[in-house]
This record gives structure tokens, sequence and C-alpha cells, in this order.
């Protein structure tokens, strides 16, 4: 099987980016690191279209064929590698994990676009600005949620090995700093990413895409 994953560095790619990473040292299986150059546009150009209509990513081939969304990607992979254990096997406890991973995939990561591009939901500055600072409060109040999900796992979201949730815990946690956030004033989340980060296959993926936890820069 050959899979090729179309990513951008900090960007959502990132958790299915830790997957393949758990995936080929649980078994084996490897995979193609594709970089999208975003500040170039590369997700606008025709060829990446092809791939992924919507010009975001992440975009994963999989013997050429394309697959788009995060939570679908997940899925697959989850579905595809059964030993590298990705996601719960019980029924419940698999709803209640993809209940978790959704949220923050369609409700966090959507709060985290208006406090980047507020631009995009309304039209006079005045506005902007408005949109801008209700997101980041919203944003600092999903971030509090994962906090309180993370707080009583003794090591990582769903026990003893890194998976999907945790690597879209980080991405959260670090695009807070972007929104003006300070890490350490949730020094529960910050004391579990610091464990994730330690993770062979979250290194593997952070040095790939070449990117830190902390992203806050006081003004």
């Amino acid at each position: 099987m050959k899979m090729q994953l179309y990513f951008a560095p900090g960007a959502c790619s990132f958790v299915p980016h830790v997957g393949l990473e758990i995936i080929k040292a649980t078994t084996g299986q490897d995979f193609e690191p594709k970089l999208v150059k975003l500040h170039k546009d590369e997700h606008q150009k025709p060829e990446y279209l092809a791939i992924n209509a919507d010009a975001q990513v992440p975009s994963l081939l999989v013997d050429a064929k394309p697959l788009t969304q995060v939570l679908a990607i997940c899925d697959w992979l989850d579905r595809s590698f059964p030993k590298a254990e990705l996601m719960p096997t019980a029924a419940w406890a698999h709803a209640q994990a993809l209940r978790q991973l959704a949220w923050m995939n369609n409700t966090a990561h959507p709060t985290f676009r208006r406090v980047m591009f507020p631009d995009r939901y309304a039209e006079s500055e005045a506005a902007r600005a408005e949109v801008h600072r209700m997101a980041v409060t919203q944003f600092r109040t999903c971030l509090e949620r994962v906090q309180g999900w993370i707080e009583t796992k003794p090591r990582y979201w769903l026990g003893d090995q890194v998976s999907f949730h945790d690597a879209y815990a980080f991405t959260l946690l670090r695009w807070g700093g972007y929104a003006g956030i300070d890490p350490k004033s949730l020094p529960a989340y910050l004391a579990y990413i610091e464990r994730v980060v330690a993770a062979e296959p979250v290194k593997a993926a952070m040095a790939r895409e070449r990117i830190q936890l902390d992203t806050f820069n006081p003004a």
C-alpha cells in the first residue's frame, strides 16, 4: 500500500500526521509526506485541487485514491490499521472518543478560524475587531474544556499510547499562542502536552513540520 499525506506545518493535518507515525512505529507501514506551502498558495493550484477540491489540508492519497477531511482520514486509518490502536475498540468507548475528536474538529477548530480570519466573517474594521475579540474569548473557553477532559488522565488521552486526540490537543494549545493565550495559564493542559511532545511519533511529526509548541508572544 502506498500512502501520501499532504500536510501544512502546524495545521490540523498534524493530527493524521501523528497517526501515520504511530502506524509506522507499530506496524512498519510507511508513508510519504507531501508538504503543501499554504503561504505560497500551493493549495489553490490545479494539481492540488484535483486531489482536494476544498483547497484544504490534510489530504491522504491511498494507492492514488484521495481521501479528505480530518475525521474521515482518522477513521480510515483506525479501521485499516487496528494493531496501531488509534481508537478504542469497544463500541461505547469508541463513540465517546469520536465525540471528543469531532468536537475538536467542528467546534474548537472553527472558533480559531474566526480568530485568524475575522475578515471572512465581517466587512467593516469595527465588526472584524469584534469578531476577533469574541472568538479569542470563545477559543479560551474551548481550551479550558480540553483541560477539563485531560486533568484526570494519567498519561495520554486514551491511555498509555499517544493518539489522534493528543495530536489535536497539541494543535489547539499551540494555536492558542496565536490568539494571545499563554499556555502557562492552562497549567494542567500544558503539563499534559509536555508529556505528549516527548512521545516519539509526535517528535517525528514536529521535526518534519519544523514546529514548536509555544507560539505565545506577549506584546
